[in-house]
């Protein structure tokens, strides 16, 4: 698939989407991105039945910095469950280098490069956009907004929120 036929494919998603924000109990609008290796990625097919972790996330962002140890964690805790972790980078204002930040990481991720448009079919305002969606393809839990800083306490809550949507799409 070409690039300028999967920029159209996404931006026909997205203008067909609700105009609201995807919200827990909505079904997670479905998308094709590319991942670092350019590979075409379909979602959610790549997620095979399997709940799914999704942060919308840019170098820039400190609260993405400060959660991605937490996501590690997850990621190794349900792994044996089929969950996976997809990062789709969005929002990027071109200080980092978002292919080389994942690459750092410690832990698999499947990384998504350029997702303006997979973060507006969403209605992510803000970065990071953290979700949970289930094995049916419904969303189970979306990160409320807060004013509070980057760091330990915020990324411990986000975790516990996260780990607890996991657990109940696993029952």
């Amino acid at each position: 698939m070409t690039s300028r036929l999967l920029a159209l494919t996404v931006l026909l998603f997205a203008w067909t989407a609700a105009a609201w924000a995807v919200e827990a109990g909505d079904r997670a609008p479905a998308w094709i991105g590319s991942d670092l290796q350019g590979r075409s990625v379909s979602f959610p097919a790549v997620a095979g039945g399997k709940p799914t972790v999704v942060i919308f996330w840019a170098t820039w962002c400190p609260y993405c910095k400060a959660f991605m140890p937490y996501l590690e964690a997850i990621q190794r805790d349900y792994v044996a469950d089929g969950v996976q972790i997809v990062a789709i980078n969005a929002k990027e204002r071109g200080i980092g280098d978002p292919a080389a930040y994942l690459e750092s990481l410690s832990f698999p991720v499947l990384g998504i490069l350029e997702g303006d448009e997979i973060a507006a079919a969403y209605d992510i305002q803000f970065i990071p956009g953290l979700l949970v969606v289930d094995g049916a393809g419904v969303v189970s839990y979306r990160r409320a907004s807060t004013d509070l800083p980057a760091g330990q306490t915020l990324s411990e809550f986000w975790a516990a929120e996260v780990r607890e949507a996991l657990d109940l799409a696993l029952r």
